[in-house]
C-alpha cells in the first residue's frame, strides 16, 4: 500500500483508491451520493482531504453489514460540520442499526425455513406457496403471484411489501 507523506493534505482520486481499497468508480459514486466530497483544481481534477480515507472506511464497513447508502448518508450528515466519524460515532450508529439488522436476519431465517419446506413439494402453488406468493395481502380479493399496486402514481410489486407501507429499498434516493 503506498504511503502518503504527512505533509500532503490532499489526495488524488488514485491515491484515495489505492489507500482505501475502493475502486475509482466507487469513489466517484460515493461523491455523487454525497458520502464524500472533493474540491476541483484549476485543471478540474478532484482532490480529497485526508479525512476522506476514514469516511470511505466508514461507508464500506456500513455497507458490508447491509446498511443502505441513503441511511449511511443521513448518518454522516448528522455529524457536526460533516466531520470524520469517530469510534464513538460508529458505536452510536451501529447500536441504532442493530435492530434493523436483527429484523433482516429474522426475515432471512424465515425465508430459509420456507425454502426448506418448499424444496420437497415443488408445487409453487399460487394460492398457498409462501415463496411465490409471500405475505398474501391480496389473497382474499384477487388472484396472482405478483400483483402491482399503484402508489403515488408509480407501480410497485406487491410481493415486496405490504400495501400500507413501502420498505426503505422501495423509495428512490
Amino acid at each position: 500500500m503506498p504511503q502518503i507523506p504527512e505533509k500532503i493534505h490532499e489526495l488524488t482520486v488514485g491515491q484515495l483508491a489505492a489507500r482505501s481499497g475502493a475502486a475509482v468508480s466507487a469513489l466517484h459514486f460515493y461523491e455523487s451520493k454525497g458520502l464524500i466530497s472533493s474540491r476541483r483544481t484549476s485543471g478540474n481534477q478532484r482532490r480529497y482531504g485526508r479525512d476522506a480515507l476514514r469516511r470511505v472506511a466508514f461507508v464500506r464497513a456500513a455497507q458490508r453489514v447491509g446498511i443502505p447508502l441513503a441511511t449511511i448518508r443521513e448518518a454522516l450528515a448528522e455529524l457536526p460540520e460533516e466531520r470524520t466519524p469517530t469510534r464513538e460515532d460508529w458505536a452510536r450508529l451501529s447500536e441504532n442499526w442493530r435492530s434493523e439488522l436483527d429484523e433482516r436476519i429474522k426475515q432471512l431465517n424465515r425465508l430459509r425455513d420456507h425454502l426448506t419446506d418448499c424444496i420437497g413439494c415443488g408445487c409453487l402453488s399460487l394460492e398457498g406457496c409462501v415463496l411465490s406468493n409471500p405475505d398474501d395481502v391480496f389473497g382474499e380479493s384477487r388472484a396472482g403471484s405478483r400483483l402491482m399496486v399503484e402508489r403515488n402514481g408509480a407501480a410497485w410489486p406487491a410481493a415486496t411489501r405490504t400495501p400500507s407501507r413501502p420498505s426503505a429499498s422501495d423509495t428512490p434516493d
